[in-house]
Order: C-alpha cells, then structure tokens, then sequence
C-alpha cells in the first residue's frame, strides 16, 4: 500500500509541476507579447501591469495544483466531501497543517505529497518572478 501511496502521490505532483510551469511559461510570452507591443510605452504603469498579470498567472497555477490534489483525494477516497478535500489541500499544499483534518493511515504518505508540491511550486514561483522583476528593472536602468 505504502508504493501505491508514493506512486499516486508522485504521479499527480509531477503532473502539478508541469502544470504549474505550463500555466507560468503560457503567461510569460503573454508578458513578452505585452513587453513588445508597448516598448515605447513600458514604464511604470505598464511594469504594475506585468508584474499584477504575472501574479494572477502564478495564483492561478496554484489554485489549480490545490483543485487537483482535491480531486485526487476525492477520487481516491481518501476523502469524502469536496469541501474538506479542498480544505485538506489548501491546509497541505501551503504546508500550514493544522492537522484538524487528517488522512486516514492507507492516503498518509499521498497526502505528505501535497505538502511536496507546493514546496516545489512556490519556490518555482519565486524564482520566476524574480527573474521578472530582475529583467524588467535591469532593462529599465539601461534605458534610463
């Protein structure tokens, strides 16, 4: 039982990453089309404008990794309402834990793996966006 846990656990945070980096890497060439476009025009509000589309695309990215890791738990009857199924991945995902709702011993080690995945997100997160802001204001005092 504890291989098939790291088995479905594995697979679905693999398939959260990719879709994590999917979303993110769709939203930077929205950013790059949105930079080309308005070159003469990419100054402040428009560098308030890319950095707020990138934040939405990276809560987007997270939102669908915890909508996912719920519809695996329910999926898998580790749990039975979806309310507490998101609850439970929200709690876990954000590696906060509160451990009022807990998986039974049989979705344990599939459940820990939630926590992993959004490790792995905010930190793929974080290092896109400083990327951004590290462009954008290295690009911005060359034209200065």
């Amino acid at each position: 039982m504890m291989l098939a846990q790291i088995f479905w656990g594995s697979l679905v945070l693999g398939i959260c990453t990719m879709v994590h980096l999917i979303v993110l890497m769709g939203w930077l060439k929205s950013l790059r089309w949105f930079q080309a476009s308005s070159a003469a025009l990419f100054i402040k509000k428009s560098q308030v404008i890319v950095i707020a589309s990138a934040l939405v695309g990276i809560i987007l990215a997270h939102t669908l990794q915890v909508w996912m890791w719920a519809a695996s738990l329910i999926t898998l009857g580790a749990l039975e309402s979806f309310s507490d199924a998101i609850y439970f991945s929200i709690v876990t995902y954000t590696t906060v834990g509160y451990g009022d709702l807990t998986l039974g011993p049989d979705f344990r080690i599939f459940g820990a793996m939630a926590s992993v995945t959004g490790l792995l997100g905010f930190g793929i997160s974080t290092a896109f966006l400083v990327g951004l802001l590290e462009k954008m204001f290295s690009s911005a005092l060359v034209r200065s």
